[in-house]
């Protein structure tokens, strides 16, 4: 079971909740567990947030509080430590991102976030935000942006994408913007070794992941987790017989899916066709 690590309670919002959420457990003589089985989560899991490794969540702060007597102090500290650059949906899995050792996503209509350029991120966000000011959109650009250089870290995850034809082949914003990102998506799949895109074909036909995208992700001392998100929420997912269920799918996507090597040659193909 993980144990309390010595936290600098100001270093962060997420550090000083952490740091209050052991404080006052042990004030009430309990052990991680029992404050788990009280709250129906694993002491393991409260150990994740002592740690700060995991974001606070509002419901069970609320249950914190209630259990320990602490009035609405953990739940004012989650509001806090959860205010984030990212949508409030994506907040969580943005943090795990950070501390995978492995990510795996299936994208099947839009290039994942990562890999995307600065004008292809404008064009998406401007049109699923139409009231949105020129500050909202730069501001969510930015955090998407910011998220790329995971891919550059000397520590970072393996990350593998699986890209659905699909989203080859639905123009973001102008032609020139599209061509360019794909021929973007090609240079850094290039340039990374530990990151893999693969295509799947129109020709593969029916799967499970056909109109979902996911993200799988694997740490050093955490069991996997499975991230979703449709148009305006996403949901994460602990569950392990589900998480299972995902790992299948992947599993089966990538093996019906275009080689490495010919994905980015279609890839490369499709940008030629946009410069046209």
């Amino acid at each position: 079971m993980p144990q309390p690590k010595d936290l600098d309670p100001y270093a962060d919002a997420r550090s000083f909740y952490g740091s209050e959420l052991r404080r006052l457990r042990e004030a009430a003589k309990m052990s991680q567990t029992e404050l788990g089985d009280r709250v129906f989560c694993s002491g393991t899991y409260i150990g994740l947030f002592e740690m700060a490794e995991r974001s606070p969540q509002q419901d069970m702060s609320r249950a914190f509080d209630e259990l320990l007597g602490s009035g609405k102090h953990l739940q004012r500290l989650c509001r806090l430590a959860r205010k984030s650059k990212v949508a409030g949906y994506f907040a969580d899995a943005a943090e795990l991102e950070k501390r995978a050792r492995s990510i795996e996503e299936y994208a099947p209509m839009l290039v994942p976030g990562v890999l995307q350029t600065r004008a292809y991120a404008t064009a998406l966000t401007r049109g699923t935000k139409r009231r949105a000011s020129d500050e909202e959109v730069e501001r969510v650009v930015s955090a998407r942006l910011e998220r790329a250089q995971l891919l550059s870290c000397e520590n970072g995850p393996d990350f593998w994408a699986i890209i659905h034809e699909a989203a080859l082949r639905v123009p973001i914003g102008d032609p020139r913007t599209t061509g360019e990102h794909l021929t973007h998506l090609v240079e850094t799949a290039r340039a990374h070794s530990h990151t893999v895109v693969q295509v799947l074909p129109f020709s593969a036909g029916f799967h499970p992941f056909l109109n979902t995208m996911s993200s799988l992700m694997q740490f050093a001392d955490a069991p996997p987790v499975v991230y979703t998100e449709g148009a305006y929420a996403g949901q994460l997912i602990e569950e392990a017989a589900l998480v299972e269920q995902y790992r299948s799918a992947y599993d089966l996507a990538r093996a019906v899916a275009l080689s490495p090597e010919a994905s980015l040659a279609l890839i490369a193909s499709a940008a030629k066709d946009y410069d046209r």
